[in-house]
């Protein structure tokens, strides 16, 4: 097998079960984010609306938008780490230094880049996966009246039907804003982490399993620390817009701020926070322990 398609389908398989993995075990405390970003003002927190969801939708209300959620992760991390590889590649010829020796900050520069193009499959999948998990609210408050929504696909459709396709790219700017400088911090702080736990003498590949769910845990606090104010807004903008015409980026951040105040730019934090370490941790588990049984499974046929 060719070497770059190799490489590619072993990124994209990995990546497929490091998405598969972050959205079971994450999902739940992700729909009470959702909802706590969108309607901040239904509920007294994160133990409230969890209590609230449980008992208005049942335990399935934790899971809405599982399907379009294992839609966006799957293909967003298949497409985040196949650009992954290549951008190592890139960063590694513009370093003049070999793309698995990469210093933490040339990764992290990798990841960003990597980000780009997976943005373009997050964007229209996210945005069906938000508006399912907060589809309660949006009736409660009512900002959603008319075709009744069964599932991810009458949204797509009552988008589609409404606004075409540039209905599916609500928010495309301000996830790139919280996409590209989130992925720098994402890929820096799990190869930061990486490094730190790694017993002198051995290699970060030499990591076990709690260090790889430590280090990519700990890669999403950097993460959401540092872009959450940013999806709070890409939130609104995409959740809202199912009720008519939603403003911009700076507007709806204007309009969030002199309405609520700062404050409301951290609405939903804390289930973030609290997902962030099985969801991640999983995630990077499942990555790094498919590449490395895929290496070793095509490494036993080479000696074939």
């Amino acid at each position: 097998m060719p070497f770059v398609l190799r490489d590619f389908l072993m990124d994209f398989a990995a990546g497929a079960a490091g998405g598969t993995a972050c959205v079971y075990c994450g999902q739940p405390l992700d729909t009470v984010k959702v909802k706590l970003q969108t309607f901040p003002t239904m509920y007294s927190g994160t133990a409230d609306c969890i209590r609230q969801t449980l008992k208005n939708e049942g335990a399935a209300g934790l899971y809405k938008g599982s399907a379009p959620a294992l839609l966006c992760n799957v293909s967003e991390n298949c497409v985040l780490f196949v650009a992954l590889g290549a951008m190592k590649k890139v960063v590694g010829n513009l370093a003049a230094t070999d793309p698995e020796k990469l210093t933490d900050f040339q990764n992290a520069c990798a990841g960003s880049l990597a980000s780009i193009f997976s943005t373009l499959v997050v964007c229209p999948t996210e945005l069906i996966k938000c508006r399912m998990q907060a589809l309660t609210e949006l009736k409660a408050s009512g900002k959603l009246t008319g075709e009744a929504i069964t599932g991810p696909a009458s949204v797509a459709r009552i988008m589609m039907k409404e606004g075409g396709l540039p209905s599916f790219f609500k928010g495309l700017t301000s996830t790139w804003a919280r996409e590209m400088p989130g992925y720098f911090a994402f890929f820096y702080g799990y190869e930061f982490t990486r490094g730190m736990l790694t017993p002198e003498g051995k290699s970060k590949d030499d990591l076990g399993m709690l260090g790889t769910a430590f280090a990519g845990g700990t890669a999403g606090l950097f993460l959401w620390t540092l872009i959450f104010p940013v999806d709070v807004v890409k939130t609104r903008i995409q959740v809202l817009a199912a009720a008519g015409k939603q403003e911009g980026f700076i507007r709806t951040l204007q309009l969030i701020l002199r309405a609520e105040g700062v404050g409301a730019l951290y609405s939903g934090l804390m289930p973030c926070v609290m997902r962030t370490y099985p969801a991640n941790g999983a995630l990077f588990v499942a990555y790094e322990y498919t590449r490395k049984f895929l290496k070793s499974y095509d490494t036993e046929k080479e000696q074939f």
